[in-house]
């Protein structure tokens, strides 16, 4: 008879395993039960999942969705999304929103606690139509601005959908200095607190807005460097993070991340963190001019997309020190659906909810 494997052994075995693997394994023993959350208690925890949204470009919109698990470094493929079909295809202008827009209705979901929820909030179209807003969750509100259609009276509109009230509110618009670059293709946006930080993607002007006092601040100038000619920024760890692509846009030299450091409106300054490494620029920026880089930010991880070239995914976990990687992208190739990028955290109960709905690919 075999000896059992008991104690740090078997909690370093099971660093190892997927944690869509781990499910089972909690179910065969007690002492297999503790061996799987002490390990991931303190050998190897769990870490919020990168998921990427494919979508027909017709209506109905069927989507599928992968996760990366960049605990184990696997993707995973939820088989039960396929079946769901949107309306109106689903957008996304923050790391840990989705949502879908119609001039009947506005849908979205909240990512950041649970990726795997499946569920969606409903609620009437705001009143003013838009093609490519801002979109992002505050507290309990949801903020849409900008991006407003041309036959419109004003292309800045600001709405606030209250969740608990289920009711809009018209707030003031955004600031002149963005007019022109209203649209969430030439912004980037991030939730630091009770505040939305939206931010010129090419010049790194930058403001914040309070939904609850209804009150603009800025601009703030988020260029950590005078070579940075493109800008996103973003929360990791519940600090705000830039990312700042150097060069031009015919000459791209590099990728670094900044930290930012203080309080904005008070003096703040910028900690260099890293600079993804060379062969992984050319792997996100391939061999295109640059035209845009889609960063998710959630936990401790930033995600790098060229959406123009996705079929590498660069990873940066950031902690004492910026740790980078690439994956192949397993939801790229099929020219014929979009793309779209958010991310969340995962528990091992939601793990074993939805496993039988995962194929690890």
């Amino acid at each position: 008879m075999e000896a059992p494997i008991h104690g740090d052994i078997l909690e370093a075995i099971f660093s190892h395993v997927p944690l869509i693997h781990l499910v089972p394994a909690c179910h065969v023993s007690k002492a297999w039960n503790l061996a799987v959350s002490s390990s991931l208690a303190h050998v190897n925890p769990i870490k919020p999942w990168l998921t990427i949204l494919t979508q027909s470009t017709c209506a109905p919109h069927v989507t599928s969705t992968y996760a990366y698990d960049p605990r184990s470094r696997v993707w995973i493929q939820m088989k039960s999304e396929p079946s769901i079909k949107h309306n109106s295809a689903v957008r996304s202008s923050h790391s840990t929103l989705l949502y879908t827009l119609t001039p009947v209705g506005f849908a979205f979901k909240d990512t950041e606690e649970d990726v795997l929820r499946l569920s969606w909030h409903h609620a009437p179209a705001p009143r003013v139509w838009r093609t490519d807003p801002v979109v992002a969750r505050v507290g309990n509100r949801v903020v849409v601005a900008g991006g407003a259609c041309d036959f419109e009276d004003d292309l800045h509109a600001v709405e606030v959908y209250d969740i608990e009230t289920r009711a809009w509110e018209t707030s003031r618009s955004m600031p002149e200095l963005l007019k022109g670059s209203t649209a969430s293709m030439w912004l980037s946006v991030a939730v630091a607190g009770e505040k939305m930080l939206v931010t010129e993607k090419s010049s790194g002007v930058t403001f914040s807005f309070d939904p609850v006092s209804d009150t603009w601040h800025g601009p703030y100038n988020l260029r950590p460097h005078q070579n940075v000619f493109y800008c996103v920024t973003g929360i990791l760890a519940g600090k705000l993070m830039v990312a700042g692509v150097m060069g031009d846009a015919k000459n791209v030299k590099g990728l670094k991340l900044w930290s930012v450091e203080g309080e904005l409106g008070s003096g703040f300054w910028f900690e260099e963190l890293g600079e993804m490494p060379e062969e992984m620029v050319r792997k996100v920026m391939g061999g295109w001019e640059f035209g845009s880089v889609v960063v998710t930010w959630v936990g401790n991880f930033a995600y790098f997309i060229n959406p123009v070239e996705p079929d590498e995914v660069v990873v940066c976990e950031v902690g004492s020190t910026c740790e980078w990687w690439s994956v192949r992208n397993v939801a790229a190739g099929d020219w014929t659906k979009r793309m779209v990028v958010s991310g969340g955290g995962v528990s091992l109960e939601e793990v074993q909810r939805a496993r039988f709905c995962m194929k690890l690919l």
